[in-house]
């Protein structure tokens, strides 16, 4: 099996809800940055040959097949979808690099897309002749209706269940903030779609503020609040997977990352929040390593209370953990999401001299989670 290496990691900013994005179609999201990762590393439109994308809200059409025709990619070119729901951006690497290792590609885009701005307005067909069709929200994330919530009362069930104090979740989502201010994304990490080059959403969050919020959920000890739920967003990252024999012929400036592997468990739907511990544990315990053993680390900060909760069940060291900061002070492009960490994650690794290894780690609806592990080597 070959070696499967990232490189090249780009995405676009992440614009709150009917935001800087909400004109944008999803595919229009994602285009740009398909192009982005491919002119990085120099390669053809046609050496690429398939595009792997996630996506939840969509509904249907295959957007990764759309973004790769908008991106001018030759129709011969494959493209597929994946609906992990939060983790799909990851997964959609983690295929990527499965089918590069197996030596079925050589050259794949892989990441994720989403619009909450440009979803479509879901209804549920009637039962009777004479209804009227009922809009929906969500669809549900599992078949048992008593163990389907709603992932704010998931969060907060979970910050009950772990005793997370609802000060710790404000202390934590205002750390976030901070980060995102002082140590954000380069440059070279983001590209400009609709007039729009930087996360609109980070701010100068403060302690004092955050306790004036309202609980949305929750009891006033563990509850949760605007300030501790990451806003719904839209959004669009990739990256550029290729193996060990095209990897070593490129000449890009992007140190390249190896891709060491991943791992997808589910969980408790009821807590989904904790299912990237068991799928964390895994891939350290196949790869042979420790939570020291990780230079960077990416949580999926959906809330303040999943974040710490894998954090600590982990023993991931804060000061690794989301340097840039997190969802909570970007928002959450839910198919996106667990790509923009991936490429957070490759960019951070090019601060830090080989060897570096990196990992990522993101919970979903219905108690998926997944995990990536990446290394930045000598090449």
């Amino acid at each position: 099996m070959t070696k499967a290496w990232i490189v090249a990691a780009r995405r676009t900013a992440v614009a709150p809800r009917d935001g800087a994005f909400v004109r944008t179609e999803a595919h229009d999201l994602a285009a740009p940055v398909i192009d982005a990762v491919r002119a990085d590393c120099g390669l053809a439109p046609q050496d690429v040959e398939e595009v792997i994308l996630g996506n939840a809200l969509y509904g249907g059409g295959n957007p990764a097949r759309l973004a790769a025709l908008a991106a001018a990619l030759p129709e011969s070119v494959a493209a597929m979808t994946l609906d992990t729901q939060c983790c799909g951006g990851l997964d959609a690497i983690a295929l990527a690099a499965a089918r590069v290792a197996a030596g079925e590609r050589d050259v794949v885009v892989a990441g994720g897309v989403e619009s909450f701005s440009r979803a479509p307005i879901r209804m549920r067909r009637p039962l009777a002749a004479g209804e009227a069709p009922r809009p929906y929200d969500r669809p549900p994330f599992t078949p048992f209706p008593g163990r389907d919530p709603d992932m704010l009362d998931a969060a907060a069930m979970l910050a009950e269940r772990l005793g997370i104090g609802r000060a710790a979740q404000e202390a934590f989502a205002v750390e976030s903030h901070r980060k995102a201010l002082a140590d954000g994304p380069s440059t070279n990490e983001i590209i400009e779609v609709a007039d729009l080059s930087h996360d609109a959403f980070a701010r100068d969050l403060t302690e004092r503020l955050c306790e004036r919020l309202p609980l949305l959920v929750g009891d006033a000890r563990h509850g949760v609040t605007a300030a501790t739920t990451a806003v719904e967003a839209d959004a669009a990252a990739a990256v550029m997977v290729v193996s060990d024999r095209i990897a070593r012929g490129l000449a890009a400036s992007f140190k390249p990352v190896r891709i060491l592997g991943s791992e997808a468990r589910g969980g408790d739907p009821t807590l989904p929040g904790l299912a990237p511990v068991a799928a964390g544990r895994a891939l350290m315990a196949r790869l042979g390593l420790a939570p020291a053993d990780f230079a960077a680390v990416e949580i999926m900060e959906a809330f303040a209370a999943q974040a710490l909760a894998c954090r600590d069940a982990l023993g991931l060291p804060p000061a690794r953990v989301n340097r840039g900061g997190g969802a909570l002070a970007r928002g959450h492009p839910i198919g996106a999401s667990g790509a923009i960490l991936a490429v957070r994650l490759c960019h951070e690794l090019q601060r830090h001299d080989a060897p570096a290894r990196g990992l990522a780690l993101i919970a979903a609806a219905g108690g998926l989670g997944s995990a990536l592990a990446l290394s930045r080597e000598a090449f």
